[in-house]
């Protein structure tokens, strides 16, 4: 998952108010979740969160999606929500750049039981995605901001017919809907992505203004 985030970006978009009263409803969390979700907060590293979880959650599940890539996996918050919820036979590919990430999502998915489930990268998103053969049921997009126009294009041509293509931050703290500023390559990147979705006859997109904005796509 990437590093590119703003200040207080645990906030995300939504009023606190009503952030701190969805996070009320969650149920709490089993014991390896929340290891993790204190951990992203200590050190500040980039996760979905449990409501975007639930959500995620839900999209395997309801879509019966078997085959995942996740383009950005940082310490396998996301990667396991999304083995849980594909249950048995399930292959959720998992990538980051970074060694250290890779060693703790690993000890993290094999602590929940889903390590088999689970096929482990290390490297740039789009380079694993260009080696690994196959189609996929979803494919889940939270790379660096800037990758996003890449990543899509990559995406959608290795995403089955009624697949699903999920994106994170996609309302990136609130700034797309401003001007990206000189130098903000990361918004501009966030908006071609949204324009990019929408005008695709291919794909019916919805954008979630859940936390920092989940984009969740069906291939026609």
């Amino acid at each position: 998952m990437a590093r590119q985030v703003p200040r207080h970006a645990h906030e995300g978009v939504l009023e606190p108010a009503v952030d701190r009263y969805l996070n009320a409803l969650l149920p709490r969390r089993d014991s390896i979740l929340a290891e993790m979700e204190r951990l992203a907060k200590r050190e500040d590293i980039p996760i979905i969160g449990p409501a975007c979880g639930r959500l995620l959650a839900l999209a395997v599940q309801v879509s019966g999606a078997k085959r995942i890539f996740e383009m950005g996996s940082a310490i396998g918050y996301s990667a396991l929500w999304m083995a849980r919820a594909a249950g048995r036979g399930a292959k959720i590919h998992y990538t980051d750049s970074d060694p250290r990430n890779v060693a703790r999502a690993r000890a993290f998915l094999r602590r929940a039981g889903v390590s088999s489930r689970v096929e482990m990268h290390q490297g740039d998103a789009l380079d694993v995605l260009r080696k690994t053969s196959g189609m996929f049921d979803l494919i889940f997009i939270d790379v660096n901001k800037d990758q996003y126009p890449a990543a899509l294009r990559l995406a959608l041509g290795r995403l089955r017919r009624r697949g699903l293509l999920v994106a994170d931050n996609v309302l990136w703290y609130g700034r797309v809907a401003h001007a990206a500023k000189r130098g903000d390559t990361s918004t501009r990147a966030i908006q071609e992505f949204n324009q990019k979705i929408y005008a695709d006859k291919n794909l019916f997109p919805v954008i979630v203004p859940l936390r920092d904005g989940v984009a969740i796509c069906r291939k026609g």
